[in-house]
């Protein structure tokens, strides 16, 4: 009998130790049906939280806001060393590289200030001031503006009374236009063929739509399925907006021309960063609970979870380069083991 019962807890302990194994087993080298990780990019000093990047696709260099070192990272993907670090920053949170100027918009949160760099000698060149907390950044290719999210100096005492913003700012700092926003503003992302701005709103629990020709708010759409919708991406050809959100963790799709939820689907945890792969008609969602989650578009309302690797905790930020195929997944310090960025290919 002892035999019969040792032979039954084995069998049901086999599922949990090969789930175990899954997450738990390096994936280097290895082929899988979205993505295999090709690389890693060492940041032994680097501490704390890091949030968004961007790049610089000619020249082959990632830019890392470490926000909790108070650095910015400066990476040549060619060599696969980090070969610059701009220090002393007040957290930065957002970074943008201007391809056309050759310079970086560096967005920090302690004093709302966004600092321009020449991106050859990282020399500062100006400072455009917002009231608290720069966040994200986007590029308006029309007005040629840098976008800034962030919020006012009332919504950082009690953000649900308070308001947020976003500010243009053309290549030399010059502050010249801004959009004030219910509250503070999250992700956010532009129409290339069309005049619409989509803004997450979470303590308002909605996205914001703003004309970015006429600069200003027209449509408010509830998210009333989840709460603390953070980041998103748009798939602009299907017309659809994807976001994720914390509570509960969910990916969410909007119809960008009825404002209308039509899609949900679980996700293994909260993110601050997700990406539409156009070619692939795939989404990948980066998140805090050592899991990157990647979804299969079948058609514009249906989705599916087609692959789940493991990371470290809070691998929850990064970029995707559709010229490169490749995603980029921020891994922060965890103990001993320093941060890295993960690179992975698609496939």
């Amino acid at each position: 009998m002892r035999d019969t019962r040792n032979w039954i807890a084995l069998c049901l302990a086999i599922p949990f130790l090969a789930l175990l194994f899954v997450f738990s087993s390096p994936v280097i080298g290895e082929d899988s049906p979205a993505l295999s990780l090709k690389s890693r990019i060492a940041l032994p000093d680097v501490k704390g939280r890091i949030d968004h990047f961007s790049v610089d696709v000619k020249g082959q260099r990632l830019f890392v806001s470490a926000v909790g070192n108070h650095t910015l990272e400066v990476l040549d993907l060619q060599s696969g060393k980090r070969v610059h670090t701009i220090a002393d920053l007040a957290e930065p949170q957002g970074v943008y590289y201007d391809a056309s100027t050759n310079r970086l918009f560096v967005a920090c949160a302690l004093d709302g200030a966004v600092k321009i760099f020449d991106a050859t000698t990282y020399r500062l060149l100006n400072t455009a001031k917002f009231p608290d907390d720069a966040d994200n950044i986007r590029y308006d290719t029309r007005s040629k503006s840098v976008i800034v999210g962030y919020a006012g100096a009332k919504a950082l005492r009690n953000r649900q009374e308070g308001t947020g913003g976003l500010g243009f700012i053309d290549s030399n700092g010059k502050v010249t236009a801004e959009v004030v926003i219910d509250a503070h503003p999250e992700s956010f992302q532009l129409e290339k063929t069309g005049t619409r701005l989509f803004v997450n709103v979470p303590d308002k629990e909605e996205i914001e739509v703003l004309d970015v020709a006429k600069r200003k708010v027209i449509a408010r759409w509830p998210v009333t399925s989840a709460r603390e919708n953070f980041p998103m991406t748009l798939d602009e050809s299907h017309h659809r907006l994807l976001v994720a959100t914390r509570t509960p963790p969910r990916l969410l799709v909007f119809d960008t021309e009825s404002g209308k939820e039509v899609a949900s689907l679980e996700t293994a945890g909260s993110s601050d960063d997700l990406f539409y792969d156009p070619a692939k008609a795939r989404i990948y969602v980066l998140t805090s609970q050592s899991v990157l989650d990647v979804f299969q578009q079948t058609d514009p309302d249906h989705y599916e979870r087609i692959a789940r690797y493991p990371t470290p905790p809070h691998t929850q930020t990064g970029l995707f380069v559709p010229e490169w195929n490749k995603l980029f997944a921020a891994a922060p310090r965890q103990g001993d083991e320093s941060a890295e960025i993960r690179v992975y290919e698609t496939h």
